[in-house]
């Protein structure tokens, strides 16, 4: 498929994006105003009381990232009126039917108008509540098919999920659909309603017995990583992801439909900002946690590979997919990965940030130069948990002794170790899954699309998503490392 043709695609056409203040939708509508500034109009859903409200979030949590320093500087003193013309904030919540829009008129505006959605609203952390999960990643994706529908002039409903709802499968993984009740776990079946009916009954129980927030807090988490983990699941974002699937490709009809599943999505490689990131997300812990001191060491095998993608990329093959399957009244899904095509080690990364760190040293907050050293990486989880026991449980188990013969003298600074110590652990637990994955994504379909993207030289780097451009060995030490330490804290 031409790259040309994706320009014009875009031209004239509206757009509703959910999850616009998220770090993927925030690449995905610069690209579209720097690119195709005829572009009709990005309506971006925001969470928001007002329309007000929703403006300023959109003014400060997106417009005002150093993300849209090109394209400020592409449009100089009109860069204002140009994305007042084209950007257009929409309070609302894809929870709620109707995606929370109030204003009735808007409503009717938006299914008059809108060609494209594009759903990349999620909740990503792993143990989030049961509730706030299934209300975001399941019943949200239910939301937007519904709102899609309506709207007169859909060509297209892009939904956003993640290559782990594979699970912990290993070996290669193909890119195919979800049925229906669909599980991970043979003899089960995922019956959403069910789910539903359960979280409603566990909450009208603990309120019964007038239950804390936190304690209704702590009790959804834990349910929803039970219930994640007894249909198959590692954790609870990527059960109810999974969830979302099926409810689209349950309820689509003949509806056109992509499913795009990124891997672990990182900085911009190339365009606009090589770097730019926001937040940390899964390895850039790692970083942080090394700059701050606080890692004595790792647990995982560096040998294994490691599936990850710039953001920049994730965001051409959404503009490709999306234009290359307008009108086809089916449903298609896409890997977007690297680990078949341009495979990454995680020793490349953990070699890439030592060479940095060795050449741009951190600084301790003493003000003192900190002597770069490589952290030990424990390939075992037996021998981790040893290390954690003799490191920290045993000596937190003296200190607890100490205490109760001091009759509590030492309570406060024993509870916040063993606070530190529970949360460590409770991490391990969230991320082994990952630390020890084998599984390798197979990406035949993405791949269909980039041979098709090769008879259009000329405009083709315009969209590039081929992994293979990308060198991991320069990408992190030169781009992304450095990226993290810039703007993922900003």
């Amino acid at each position: 498929m031409e790259s040309s043709r994706i320009l014009e695609f875009l031209k004239d056409k509206s757009i509703l994006i959910t999850g616009s203040t998220g770090f993927l939708a925030k690449i995905f509508v610069e690209k579209v105003l720097r690119v195709q500034p005829e572009v009709k109009r990005l309506f971006l859903l925001v969470r928001a009381a007002d329309a007000a409200s929703a403006n300023q979030r959109v003014q400060t949590e997106i417009l005002g990232k150093d993300l849209f320093k090109v394209l400020r500087d592409k449009h100089g003193d009109g860069f204002h009126p140009f994305v007042a013309s084209k950007v257009f904030p929409v309070a609302g919540d894809i929870v709620r039917e109707d995606l929370g829009i109030q204003d009735s008129n808007l409503r009717e505006k938006l299914w008059k108008e809108v060609g494209i959605v594009v759903n990349v609203a999620a909740t990503t952390s792993f143990d989030d509540r049961y509730d706030v999960s299934l209300g975001i990643n399941a019943l949200g994706a239910k939301h937007i098919l519904e709102f899609a529908r309506r709207c007169v002039r859909l060509e297209m409903l892009l939904h956003v999920s993640t290559a782990y709802v594979a699970g912990e499968q290993s070996g290669l993984i193909l890119e195919k659909k979800f049925l229906m009740g669909e599980t991970l776990k043979g003899g089960s079946y995922l019956d959403i309603e069910a789910e539903l009916r359960l979280v409603d009954k566990k909450k009208r129980e603990l309120r019964a017995e007038y239950a804390t927030e936190e304690v209704e807090k702590l009790a959804m988490k834990r349910l929803g990583m039970k219930r994640a983990r007894y249909f198959g699941w590692p954790n609870t974002y990527v059960c109810t992801k999974a969830m979302g699937e099926m409810l689209l490709g349950h309820l689509r009809g003949d509806l056109p439909l992509v499913i795009l599943r990124p891997t672990i999505i990182t900085s911009v490689h190339r365009d606009p900002l090589p770097g730019w990131i926001e937040g940390t997300r899964t390895i850039d812990s790692l970083i942080m946690g090394y700059v701050k001191e606080k890692i004595g060491c790792l647990f995982g095998d560096l040998d294994i590979v490691g599936d990850v993608v710039p953001g920049d990329m994730v965001v051409n093959a959404m503009m490709v997919t999306m234009a290359a399957h307008s009108n086809q009244r089916s449903e298609f899904i896409y890997h977007m990965s690297s680990s078949v095509r341009n495979p990454m080690t995680y020793s490349i990364l953990e070699q890439s940030a030592y060479r940095y760190f060795l050449e741009n040293p951190r600084v301790g907050k003493d003000g003192r130069i900190l002597k770069t050293r490589r952290v030990p990486v424990i390939r075992n989880m037996t021998r981790f948990r040893i290390y954690m026991t003799l490191r920290h449980k045993l000596p937190l188990g003296v200190l607890h002794l100490i205490n109760l013969l001091s009759c509590g003298r030492f309570a406060r600074g024993y509870n916040e170790l063993n606070r530190k110590y529970k949360f460590v652990m409770h991490l391990v637990d969230l991320y082994e899954p990952y630390a020890f994955f084998r599984g390798y994504f197979d990406d035949l379909n993405m791949e269909r699309l980039r041979m098709a993207m090769k008879k259009d030289d000329a405009e083709a780097w315009m969209f590039d998503f081929d992994p293979k451009h990308v060198d991991w060995e320069d990408y992190f030490y030169r781009i992304h490392v450095p990226g993290v330490l810039k703007y993922a804290f900003k």
